[in-house]
């Protein structure tokens, strides 16, 4: 019954369809049936054998004990090695099965020696018991004795077997077996069946994602295809064989097989081979299969772990390893989760790898107590099976026991020579004599001990262990040496390179590729690779890459190792094709001399030339020969991919000696510069001369498919090219050479290939080049070869140039260029005289460049005070080199300086840190790029330099003041308002409770009526009746315990200036035209709230204060009065303000106004005593008004007496009108009183009115009595001051003081 519970426990540890009934023990008393293979009937059969395993194990748990029964044995061969005689390239696999416990380890052995697995060429397989030795492609250095050696703790076994591989082609070995030990096993020779199996499609690489599915398929052919004959399909993933499974699916039948992964991880990455095996030989094809990282879980998480593996299991612990993702694009690796493994950095976590085989916590002990038997008695010995970094796996000897207690063990350590023991395991008691004792430090000494107990009691500890030391890992492995790359395919190269110095238990490595000239790393592959080669696949054809290899182990990934040499990937070479057209050149009578043509096709690969006999050339001498025999020959083409099938046989060739006078054929003709009615034709010298030296040249040519010959020229050609013209375009002709010495015309050369005269689409530059495309140069027809007169070629990519270092006379001549391997692209250009006196010119321009410059060194301060120097070039390099100097002293681009320029907009800059009075000077940056050079230089000293200190001090200190306390966020600004009001704004930041802001004028402090918003932290200062007593300096501060800030601001010069102008913008003039006693009065009126002076000039004829003219004016008004006008009085008259550029307002007193104007003064000057006025008439002729000013003719302090003339006035203004001004009257320069005769107002502030009652009114020359007449009411306008006119200085007089106000009128009627 206990035999019965092991083996039906067992069987659920087993995969599907592998149950092995010999395991049933013969008192067995279930008997498990084999079922179909039908799923079904599968899963119906499984179900059952758990239900009744569970059934089983239900009724015994009652029966706490369980007899012991001893299972220990040593190994024994259940089934032997044998013997095999195999082909070459044909697998092979040696199979033993091995019966023991514990389980024996294999050991496989090559005639004697320890077989090496290093080599990737041996598999070996162990399997329930089973173990397996293949060797995947056999070759004769395999034929061998081979030995398999399977040992444990109670004794060893071995087997033997020998290996035979045998030649395919019998016939090279004279004796199949005479080399062989004679121990060896002798086996008859098999003749096999030869199928040839021909792949039709084949699967190429596969660039795919973890958790895609992907189908590699190949089709083939066999013959013969024989039903009984057919080949087995061998699916590999990097040499291990894979078969049918839960994560691979392989199907074939019919001359197709497939292999399907319907979910791919990343150990599903690698070379992925089909082979075609039959008795006969194999056929095989590869492809590698790249798995990337899917969508991390978390942005920037490193991958998925890979390649996980259960190295120990037992009831107590399990041991696993698996191989790190690559993080080449990933934070590094911090730790793993182990449960399905995942890897943790500094960003998340990964996905999980993929799930491990199934494996049974299995307790060897209970197989013994299961079993039955009774352990024998024996003493403690424990040892080490198995040691690493920082756990060491222990086994021990279980001790004599009867009991049917349980029993359990406890596992103590301690340092080398400590004697200061610890236990292992507190929490968990150990069931089984093997355990692994986990977090121990690396590279030390430790020893153990064991100690059993059961409910009665413990024993006593076993004797220590001998010191055992862990395993010491020095760090990550160094980095791998030099990386090579070569050519592969067309999208495919194979990387090599060297291992690392100190692996320090390698894993594996990581290739990363990089298009040339970017730094985007991607990687080659997601799984760690063993070699070190490696074909990466997925490049893109004429794409330029280089390449890097890291290791890595267990703790991490090396450095990179250097960058491969730059690599572009071209197509795969392939062998050429064959030759054609074989010719005879010459016969001596016991040699020939043959020349061929070469197919286009043999343009497209790299062409290592013909292969005849041992020599590569496009013409061959055959020697050797019999005279009057007839030979036919072959020609072979050759290049690095192989050798090219043969030409056809040539014409029958008669070895007679050739003593004919005239020459032989020319041969090798080749075409250039094809246009759509011309051609230029090429050949060599015939061999064979004739009896005298060649002369000349004729070149025949006949459209194709006729034989119609035309000479293309008369007269021999001396040379060995002609340019034929003539030909009809899009018409395909063939041509041939006769060359021509004294004795005639000698043999038409071979009629070369058909040439189509068309010119090439697009133009030179437009063509394309093929792979193996090269530039010929030639002078004057002849390739150029002689570089010794400093001509240079160089050629990168697809342009070439033919260089003179030192060009002179021998240097004329036409110049040509064709491209090989291209449709006949060419050219030529004839250089002459002229044309090269200016290439001279040109070149001594180009040796003794100047860079231009877009802007000089200039200066810009910047944050912190800092100081950069700036200019701009036209264009630079990235060869350019440039040095700053100050006062002819160097300047360090070492910190805290800092130097550099930008490619794209050629700016070279130096930024000095720290600008102070020292570096006054004269500051020069000189540039070379190439051969060209350029200066400039920035002169900072005066009042340039002060200013710039000046700004760099204040960027400084700003830079500091708001970084710390209160602070201006806007500074002082002059304000002018709407009315004219005048006024300080700025604008304070960062300020608490106990800031103060504080107003000063010339560092006296100002209170306001109004005071400061500090909340929205905007502060004004109005400005009451702004002039010039109000201009001054104005500062501002605020300030608390954190520090203090100020804002000062000078209303002075231009600041003035500019408000005065703005008050004058919003305070627009008018002028006007009124009549009165003796005068026409023109007046401008303007709105302005300035005490100040300013000057008016009329014009266009300049006027002057004279008794014809009075000027004069106030700050509201000026004014321009015409004593007795007259009629030459008539025209434009203009008000000329200078601010300081003039304004004109203009007032047509002429026509009609005039009229009007001089009939109204007539009416007030008739029989009027003079001094008495009558009032203003009302009307156009009595107030004409120009209207208002334009926006731009404003007052300002700036206005003078011309538009050209000086700024200090010639006469100033006494009052002000305004609304509490007060009126005086004069009358014969006595005040008048007012009473019920005089009355005395003053209208709108600004005009002053006499109203006297009872005024008479009598004619011309009529007496006037002397009583007091009673006078009309009349509005008076103020008299005006009279303006001078300033003159210059050298010619006019100091003028006089002004008159009292009022004055003139008053003197008149006086003296009336």
């Amino acid at each position: 019954m206990k035999v019965s519970i092991y083996f039906v426990t067992m069987s659920t540890w087993m995969k599907r369809g592998a149950y092995d009934h010999e395991y049933h023990h013969k008192q067995s008393k279930y008997v498990v049936k084999e079922y179909s293979s039908s799923t079904a009937m599968e899963e119906r059969y499984e179900h059952k054998t758990q239900s009744r395993i569970q059934e089983v194990v239900t009724s015994k748990m009652g029966d706490k004990y369980v007899r012991e029964e001893p299972m220990i044995r040593g190994p024994t061969f259940l089934v032997r090695l044998r013997s095999h005689t195999v082909f070459e390239k044909t697998p092979i696999k040696l199979c033993c099965t091995v019966a023991a416990f514990p389980l024996p380890s294999v050991q496989w052995y090559k005639d004697g020696s320890i077989l090496g697995m290093s080599s990737g060429q041996f598999l070996i397989e162990a399997k329930g018991g089973i173990h397996t030795l293949e060797i995947a492609r056999c070759s004769t250095d395999d034929t061998a004795q081979y030995t398999a050696v399977a040992c444990n703790s109670h004794g060893q076994a071995s087997s033997q077997a020998s290996v035979i591989v045998k030649r395919f082609k019998v016939e090279e070995e004279t004796c199949s077996y005479a080399w062989l030990p004679y121990t060896a096993a002798m086996l008859p020779k098999i003749q096999y069946t030869k199928i040839n199996i021909t792949f039709l499609e084949k699967f190429g690489p596969v660039f795919a994602t973890e958790g895609d599915s992907v189908t590699l398929t190949a089709t083939m052919t066999l013959s013969p295809n024989l039903a009984n004959l057919q080949p087995d399909a061998q699916w590999y993933r990097d040499d291990t064989r894979l078969s049918d499974s839960k994560w691979v699916k392989i199907v074939t039948g019919r001359g197709i097989t497939s292999l399907t992964i319907p979910n791919l991880f990343k150990d599903d990455e690698g070379l992925y081979t089909i082979r075609m095996v039959t008795k006969g030989g194999t056929a095989e094809h590869g492809a590698f299969v790249s798995v990337s990282d899917g969508p991390p879980p978390v942005a920037g998480a490193p991958g998925a772990p890979m390649d996980i593996k259960i190295h120990d299991a037992n009831r107590d612990y399990v041991i696993t390893s698996w191989k790190p993702p690559n993080t080449t694009t990933e934070g590094p690796i911090l730790g793993y989760f182990v449960d399905k493994v995942r890897a943790v950095n500094s960003k998340g976590v990964s996905k999980a790898c993929r799930m491990s085989e199934p494996i049974a916590a299995l307790d060897p002990t209970e197989f013994e107590r299961l079993h039955g038997g009774e352990a024998s008695r024996c003493c403690f010995r424990m040892y080490a099976s198995e040691t690493d970094r920082t756990y060491v796996v222990l086994s021990w000897k279980a001790p004599a026991y009867s009991s049917k207690a349980p029993m359990w063990y406890y596992i103590e350590k301690s340092l080398a020579d400590s004697g200061a023991w610890q236990r292992v395991n507190t929490q968990v008691p150990i069931r089984s004599p093997r355990y692994a004792v986990f977090d121990l430090a690396e590279g030390k000494l430790y020893q153990f001990r064991v100690v059993s107990a059961n409910i009665y009691g413990a024993s006593e500890p076993s004797e220590p262990t001998g010191p055992i030391q862990t395993q010491e890992l020095k760090g990550v492995p160094s980095a791998p040496g030099q990386v090579i790359s070569t050519r592969e395919t067309d999208t495919s190269v194979l990387i090599q390179w060297a291992p690392p110095k100190e692996p320090n238990n390698l894993i594996g490595y990581y290739i990363d590729q990089c298009v040339k000239g970017s730094a985007d790393w991607t990687s080659a592959n997601h799984k760690p690779h063993k070699s070190t080669k490696f074909v990466v696949s997925g490049l893109t054809k004429g794409q330029t890459y280089v390449f890097r290899v890291q290791a890595i182990n267990e703790l991490g990934l090396s450095d990179e190792s250097q960058e491969s040499a730059p690599l572009t990937v071209k197509a795969a070479l392939t062998a050429p094709s064959a030759p054609y057209d074989i010719a005879l050149l010459y016969c001596d009578g016991h040699s020939v001399v043959l020349n061929w043509k070469k197919t286009h096709s043999q343009w497209r690969i790299k062409h290592q030339g013909l292969l005849c006999g041992q020599k590569t050339q496009w013409s061959h001498r055959a020697e050797g020969l019999t005279e009057g025999a007839v030979y036919q020959f072959q020609v072979y083409a050759a290049n690095l991919a192989g050798l090219g099938p043969a030409s056809k046989h040539s014409a029958d060739i008669s070895c007679e000696a050739w003593t004919m006078p005239e020459p032989g054929p020319g041969y090798d003709l080749t075409f250039s510069e094809v246009r759509d009615s011309s051609m230029l034709v090429e050949w060599k010298k015939p061999v064979y001369t004739g009896s005298g030296s060649i002369t000349g040249y004729h070149v025949e040519y006949a459209k194709k498919g006729t034989s119609d010959w035309t000479t293309a020229n008369e007269t021999a050609a001396s040379h060995r090219f002609l340019k034929v013209t003539g030909l009809e375009a899009g018409t395909s002709y063939v041509l041939r050479v006769r060359a021509v010495n004294a004795a005639g015309v000698g043999m038409a050369s071979m009629a070369s290939d058909p040439v189509t005269a068309q010119a090439v689409e697009g133009n030179f530059h437009s063509a394309t080049l093929n792979e193996g495309s090269q530039f010929v140069w030639k002078k004057d027809y002849k390739e150029v070869t002689d570089f010794s007169k400093g001509i240079v070629i160089k050629t990168e990519g697809s342009h070439s140039k033919l260089i003179f270092k030192n060009a002179d006379k021998e240097d004329f001549g036409t110049y040509s260029v064709s491209v090989t391997s291209t449709m006949g692209v060419s050219s030529s250009h004839t250089i002459t005289t002229e044309e090269l006196t200016k290439m001279l010119a040109l070149s001594h321009e180009i040796r003794h460049p100047v860079i231009p410059l877009k802007s000089e060194l200039a200066y810009k301060i910047l944050e912190r005070g800092r100081m950069r120097f700036w200019l701009q070039a036209e264009g630079i390099s990235s060869n350019v080199t440039y040095k700053f100097f100050a006062n002819n002293k160097e300047l360090s681009g070492a910190d805290p300086n800092k130097m550099g320029h930008d490619l794209a907009t050629g700016i070279i800059e130096f930024i000095l840190d720290h600008f102070t009075e020292e570096d006054e000077g004269t500051f020069t940056c000189q540039i070379a790029d190439g051969g060209g050079k350029a200066q400039s230089s920035l002169v900072l000293i005066g009042d340039a330099f002060k200013a710039a200190l000046a700004e760099a001090e204040y960027q400084r200190r700003e830079y500091i003041r708001v970084k710390e306390g209160p602070h201006f966020s806007e500074f002082l600004t002059l304000h002018v308002g709407e009315d004219c009001s005048v006024s300080l704004v700025c604008k304070v930041s960062n300020l608490k409770k106990e800031s103060a802001f504080l107003w000063y004028k010339e560092d006296t402090e100002i209170v306001p009526d109004v005071k400061p918003d500090m909340t929205s932290g905007v502060c004004k200062l109005p400005i009451k009746l702004f002039s010039l007593k109000t201009a001054g300096v104005y500062k501002a501060t605020i300030s608390d315990d954190r520090g203090k800030d100020m804002s000062q601001i000078d209303i002075s010069g231009k600041v003035f200036e500019n408000a005065i102008n703005k008050i004058s913008q919003l305070a627009a003039p008018q002028s006007c035209l009124f009549t009165a006693q003796h005068r026409l009065q023109l007046q401008c009126h303007m709105k302005s709230n300035l005490r100040d002076e300013h000057r008016l000039v009329p014009c266009e004829t300049k006027l002057a204060h004279s008794d014809k003219i009075v000027i004069g004016g106030t700050p509201a008004m000026a004014t321009m009065e015409m004593i007795e006008p007259m009629e030459k009085d008539k025209g434009l008259y203009s008000i000329v303000i200078t601010d300081p550029a003039p304004h004109t307002t203009h007032l047509d007193l002429s026509g009609d106004v005039y009229e009007k104007a001089f009939a109204e003064f007539q009416k007030l000057n008739v029989n009027l005593p003079r001094g008495v006025e009558f009032p203003e008439p009302s009307g156009p002729a009595a107030d004409l008004c120009s209207g208002p000013l334009p926006d731009s003719l404003t007052p300002s302090l700036q206005r003078t007496a011309e538009a050209y003339a000086e700024k200090n006035p010639e006469f100033d203004m006494y009052s002000v009108w305004g609304p509490q001004a007060s009126g005086l009257m004069v009358e014969n320069g006595a005040d008048v009183i007012p009473d019920d005769q005089y009355v005395v107002s003053i209208y709108q502030g600004r005009f002053a009115s006499l109203t006297i009652n009872g005024v008479s009114v009598y004619r011309h020359g009529e007496q006037i009595p002397e009583a007091r007449p009673t006078l009309t009411p009349k509005t008076m306008i103020p008299p005006k001051l009279p303006i001078e006119i300033p003159q210059p200085k050298s010619a006019q007089p100091p003028p006089s003081p002004p008159p009292p106000l009022l004055a003139p009128p008053l003197q008149k009627l006086e003296e009336e």
